[in-house]
């Protein structure tokens, strides 16, 4: 089903108003999610919302919590999220990292005790809008693990996310690579087991660690396990942003001995810098342009996909889903109907 993208925020806005947000929180929260949708990363979209209102209801949430700078020591800031809505704790931290990198060149931020952060490419682009270079490490801790290592049949690390973005050159729109460290992210698991579809072979393990394409794998009990992208390659950056992302932040990590049952705690580092500072950016765009030209030549294995740079299949999602709404499966719909209901806020129209 298709919805008008301002018929969706509004539906969510009072979702999250009704359940104790302040009216800039809920409009912040919602915007971030159906944001998502319109750029087709569905998995961490409004599906989230039921999972978002049980976690509310455990206490693993805190609304109308914007975090706090725990400590700044020069270019190295540590920021406490204080188990807020991410969308707008990691939000609040990346302006700090912004206002920082523009005076001191660099930032190196620690964000840690956040509640769930979304998706990681919205921080890239608000750096990338405000003429930054960004690398985000992220891990999620306080739930199981969901990604077997390497050669393993079991899950032992998060979906951990990497994201880097590349402000604009002269002729093409910024760089954004963000991806999960898992072949796919777990909510695409989710949108899948609603839409009551198969994931394509190689992603998935069962609770056996046997190979299976059936989603509902990962919500049984014992769960299955989400294979790494790229084989040991995707397993080492995803170990890598645990690291990185996890401990080295002053954070927790997946491991056994931490408490898990908490919803999803985020964790983030984030590596913000200011490219005029090294280069000249007559040159830097220069061979920016020239680099994705000759990339983007390149001819297409199949006419009806051509080659595109990280950031613009979800460019052209929104502006496609703003045009003609937004893809909805009918079991991610009822499910957030019903969670709606729970609280009392119904569709409208």
């Amino acid at each position: 089903m298709k919805i008008e993208e301002k018929k969706l925020r509004r539906f969510v806005t009072d979702i999250f108003l009704t359940s104790r947000s302040s009216a800039e929180e809920a409009d912040i929260v919602a915007g971030h999610l159906v944001e998502a949708n319109l750029t087709g990363h569905d998995s961490h979209g409004v599906s989230l919302i039921p999972e978002y209102l049980d976690n509310l209801t455990a206490g693993n949430v805190h609304p109308n919590t914007a975090g706090k700078l725990a400590s700044a020591q020069g270019a190295m800031l540590v920021y406490d999220g204080q188990r807020g809505y991410g969308q707008v704790v990691a939000r609040n931290a990346t302006n700090v990292a912004i206002d920082v990198a523009s005076e001191q060149g660099v930032a190196v931020l620690a964000l840690r005790n956040s509640y769930h952060v979304g998706r990681i490419g919205a921080y890239g682009e608000q750096c990338a809008a405000r003429g930054m270079v960004s690398i985000h490490f992220v891990n999620a801790t306080g739930h199981q693990p969901r990604v077997a290592p390497f050669g393993g049949r079991d899950a032992r690390l998060p979906t951990n996310p990497f994201c880097v973005a590349i402000p604009a050159s002269d002729r093409h729109p910024s760089v954004v690579l963000d991806m999960a460290t898992s072949r796919i992210a777990q909510g695409k698991v989710r949108v899948a087991r609603n839409s009551r579809l198969q994931v394509p072979e190689g992603c998935l393990l069962d609770s056996h660690g046997e190979p299976t394409t059936e989603p509902s794998v990962m919500f049984d009990s014992p769960p299955g396990a989400l294979l790494p992208f790229g084989e040991h390659k995707g397993f080492a950056l995803g170990l890598v942003c645990e690291l990185l992302g996890g401990a080295l932040a002053g954070g927790l990590t997946i491991q056994p001995g931490n408490e898990r049952g908490k919803g999803v705690v985020n964790h983030m580092l984030m590596i913000v810098f200011d490219p005029t500072r090294l280069n000249d950016m007559t040159h830097t765009r220069r061979e920016m342009d020239a680099l994705i030209d000759y990339v983007l030549a390149s001819p297409p294995i199949s006419p009806d996909e051509p080659v595109v740079t990280p950031g613009t299949p979800e460019r052209a999602n929104k502006a496609d889903r703003l045009l003609n709404g937004v893809d909805l499966d009918t079991g991610t719909w009822d499910r957030l109907v019903a969670a709606a209901k729970k609280i009392g806020v119904s569709p409208s129209d």
